[in-house]
C-alpha cells in the first residue's frame, strides 16, 4: 500500500506576541486537537508566528529613509520609510514594477518586498509597523525541532513556511524558509526511471512540497491556521552534505 499524507490543522493558537514561548503554544494546540506527534511527523509553522514570537517588528515612524528610498518612493508609490525597511533587508534590488519590488534578501531568498509584511498585523495608524522575516529561520527551525522532539520523546521535523509568486505562473504558493529533521532536497540523479533510464537532473524540493501542501490548509487570509501537522511523508534523514534549498547565486540562470 502506498503511503498516504495526512494534514491536521492546528486552529487553537492565540495571536502570538513577542517573547511568547512558541513551542509551548504549539504543544498546547496539539493537545487541544488530541494529537500526539510520532517519529517522522512534520510540523509546518507559518513564518509570521515565528517572526512575531521573535519580535521582528519595525515601526515606520522610527525609520529614517535614505536618498535611494525617496527615489524608489517615486517609482513605487510606497512610503519612503517602508521602502527603507525593504532596502535594509535587501542584498540586491532585482526588479521594480509598479508597487512591486523584487529583491534578493540578505538571507538569499528572491522575494517580493524582502518579505516585509503588513497583513494580519495589529498596527496603529499613528505609528504603523511591519513584520520582517525571522533573523535566522534555519536556527529557529532547529531550535523548535529540538524542543518539540525533547518534549514528545520522538523525532519531530519542522518546516517554517512562507508564500511567494513564481516566474511564469500566476498565483502564490507555499515554500520553505527553513527546515530541520530531514533532507530538504533529495537528489534522484542516477536513479532509474520506469524504463531503466538514469535520471539526469531530478532533484526533489521535499521541504517546499511539504510547505505547499500545508499552505492549502493554512490559507493566506483570515483562516487562522498558523500551523499544521503532516503525517505520512516519506522523508530522508539529514546528512552533512545536504543540498540547500537556495541555489548558489553563481548558478542562477535568471539573475
Amino acid at each position: 500500500m502506498k503511503p498516504a499524507l495526512q494534514i491536521f490543522a492546528l486552529e487553537d493558537i492565540p495571536l502570538v506576541e513577542p517573547e511568547d514561548t512558541l513551542h509551548k503554544l504549539l504543544i498546547d494546540a496539539l493537545e487541544k486537537k488530541g494529537l500526539q506527534p510520532l517519529s517522522g511527523d512534520v510540523l509546518v509553522i507559518a513564518q509570521k508566528i515565528v517572526s512575531k514570537s521573535e519580535g521582528r517588528y519595525v515601526y515606520l515612524n522610527e525609520v529614517e529613509p535614505s536618498a535611494q528610498a525617496f527615489e524608489l518612493e517615486k517609482k513605487t508609490g510606497k512610503p519612503a520609510a517602508l521602502v527603507q525597511v525593504i532596502l535594509d533587508q535587501t542584498e540586491e534590488v532585482l526588479r521594480v514594477r509598479g508597487e512591486l519590488m523584487i529583491v534578493r534578501h540578505k538571507l538569499g531568498y528572491i522575494h517580493a518586498n524582502a518579505g516585509v509584511d503588513q497583513s494580519n498585523i495589529e498596527s496603529s495608524p499613528d505609528n504603523p509597523r511591519v513584520l520582517l522575516l525571522p533573523e535566522n529561520p534555519q536556527q529557529s527551525a532547529v531550535e523548535l525541532r529540538e524542543k518539540l522532539s525533547t518534549h514528545y520523546g520522538c523525532s519531530v521535523s519542522v518546516v517554517i513556511n512562507d508564500s511567494a509568486g513564481r516566474p511564469w505562473r500566476n498565483g502564490i504558493t507555499g515554500f520553505a524558509l527553513a527546515s530541520a529533521g530531514f533532507s530538504a532536497v533529495v537528489d534522484k540523479c542516477g536513479s532509474a526511471d520506469l524504463f531503466s533510464r538514469p535520471m539526469q537532473v531530478t532533484q526533489i524540493a521535499v521541504a517546499d512540497e511539504l510547505a505547499s501542501a500545508a499552505s492549502l490548509v493554512m490559507g493566506q487570509a483570515d483562516e487562522s491556521v498558523p500551523a499544521v501537522l503532516l503525517r505520512g511523508a516519506a522523508l530522508e534523514p539529514e546528512f552533512e552534505n545536504n543540498i540547500p534549498l537556495i541555489r548558489d547565486y553563481n548558478f542562477d540562470l535568471f539573475k
